[in-house]
């Protein structure tokens, strides 16, 4: 029995020392990997705003503003404000917003010029079903100028949305009497991308001194409450954000 005992003890050191060890192992490699891990997200950010606004001379990331709602004394971030400046001039807008697609939370980054036109966008993440909801991050008009590809306006392809200003009109699918057409067999993921650039918009509105309103489940800008979910909305200036 005693040897049993004994057996036991040592048996639950092994494990206790194993486990000290791997713990120790675990964040040396996590300590080695954030650095790398926060520049590729910062350049996967900065190829993403490059790709959906006009040229721009100045450092979005540095000035963007991070509009969230407080909870139970949490912080949720609902979109990200990255002002475009050319000099002096403001140029354009890339706001970051999200909204639940058919597989999970869908990300987009949407540009907007200096009139409020739909300039590019960018999907950052998603979970949508590959080869279907997947094809949100070109269905929709999204180039890339450094691949040599070329924009389709809206009046071009009823399918993109470049050039179209979700001010004058809350962008919405065919099927549910829009101007967009949806992607094939994908409605609920065109919708819900709809949902994120709407939202998106009413963020860029924010941004350039009008409030948000409650037309696309965006919240108010400047601090107070959101009638449907009871939580505070605030913002606040971010010097530094990365991509997800």
């Amino acid at each position: 029995m005693k040897k049993l005992q004994s057996s036991l003890k040592n048996m639950l050191l092994v494990l206790t020392g194993v486990t000290v060890v791997s713990v120790a192992l675990l964040a040396y490699v996590n300590e080695l990997t954030m650095g790398p891990i926060a520049e590729a997200n910062a350049k996967t950010l900065n190829e993403a705003l490059k790709k959906v606004l006009p040229e721009f001379t100045n450092n979005p990331v540095a000035e963007s503003d991070t509009i969230f709602s407080e909870k139970d004394g949490k912080k949720i971030v609902d979109f990200i404000v990255y002002p475009a400046k050319n000099g002096e001039a403001q140029v354009g807008t890339a706001v970051e917003a999200k909204s639940m697609g058919f597989g999970g939370e869908l990300k987009v980054l949407v540009g907007f010029d200096a009139e409020g036109k739909i300039y590019n966008y960018s999907l950052l993440a998603h979970a949508e079903t590959p080869g279907l909801g997947s094809k949100a991050d070109k269905w929709f008009g999204a180039y890339d100028p450094a691949k040599g590809e070329k924009a389709i306006s809206h009046d071009e392809s009823n399918k993109s949305i470049l050039g179209m200003n979700p001010g004058k009109s809350p962008l919405t699918v065919s099927k549910d009497g829009g101007q967009v057409d949806a992607i094939t067999a994908s409605t609920i993921t065109s919708r819900a991308f709809l949902k994120a650039v709407n939202a998106a918009y009413q963020a860029y509105k924010s941004g350039n001194g009008s409030d948000v309103n409650g037309t696309t489940g965006a919240s108010q800008r400047a601090a107070g409450t959101d009638a449907a979910s009871g939580a505070t909305i605030r913002v606040e200036t971010t010097d530094s954000v990365s991509a997800k």
